[in-house]
């Protein structure tokens, strides 16, 4: 299939992330899920996304048990780090504010601005008491706008990989209706080099077509043209 966008989206990985990727095995069923969830993402998804962190995900994994410390920095250590910012700053302080992320952890705060303010497509995280709290999201999106940036779409890894599936589904479908159509529209972009040759194109075939019986709907007028009308 034609391949249109070539960027890769970005995704922020939390330090909660990160923890379940490298952790023992466990017994429990909701770990388990998580874990294989986690795992799937980076072994079976990664190539479809950027996946970046800052330092604050790097302070929080150094912390605790060194041996697990080391595998948590192990394991990120070819990821891209994000600077930290003014605005990243004053936005954490501003979610710190409204009540969207508790007084006592702004680190989490940190990593909603962070992502929000380096325009990141999405966030994904374990940590369902303050950054994927289905009671929060809104206020912390409501906090993003106001302060001018759009806001990061804030997930679980299991979130995100049924998002992935569903878009495959609908995009790894043959269509060769469309297919044909696509080749079609390539075709005829690719014969101009700028706006202009366009517009200077479409309007030869306007007279052309209207030589051939055509039938044009005339432009609306200028507003300010009617407006200067006795």
């Amino acid at each position: 299939m034609i391949q249109y966008n070539t960027i890769k989206p970005k995704v922020y990985i939390e330090t909660t992330v990160v923890s379940y990727l490298v952790a023992r095995p466990s017994r429990d069923v909701t770990l388990v899920a998580r874990q294989q969830a986690t795992q799937q993402l980076w072994a079976e998804y990664a190539d479809n996304f950027e996946f970046v962190i800052s330092n604050v995900v790097v302070s929080e994994i150094s912390e605790g048990d060194p041996i697990a410390a080391q595998r948590r920095c192990e394991v990120l250590a070819d990821l891209t780090v994000l600077d930290m910012s003014l605005a990243a700053n004053m936005l954490a302080q501003d979610l710190i504010d409204a009540g969207a992320v508790p007084q006592n952890l702004m680190p989490d705060a940190q990593h909603i601005a962070i992502a929000a303010v380096n325009g990141i497509e999405y966030l994904v995280s374990w940590n369902y008491k303050h950054i994927v709290n289905e009671t929060k999201r809104q206020l912390i999106n409501e906090v993003c706008h106001a302060a001018g940036f759009q806001p990061t779409t804030l997930c679980t890894p299991i979130e995100l990989i049924e998002e992935i599936q569903v878009k495959e589904k609908i995009d790894t479908r043959t269509d060769p209706v469309l297919e044909e159509c696509y080749r079609m529209k390539e075709a005829f972009a690719a014969k101009f080099n700028s706006m202009q040759e366009l517009y200077d194109y479409l309007v030869a075939e306007t007279e052309k077509n209207k030589a051939l019986g055509w039938k044009y709907l005339p432009p609306p007028k200028p507003q300010n043209e009617d407006n200067n009308e006795v």
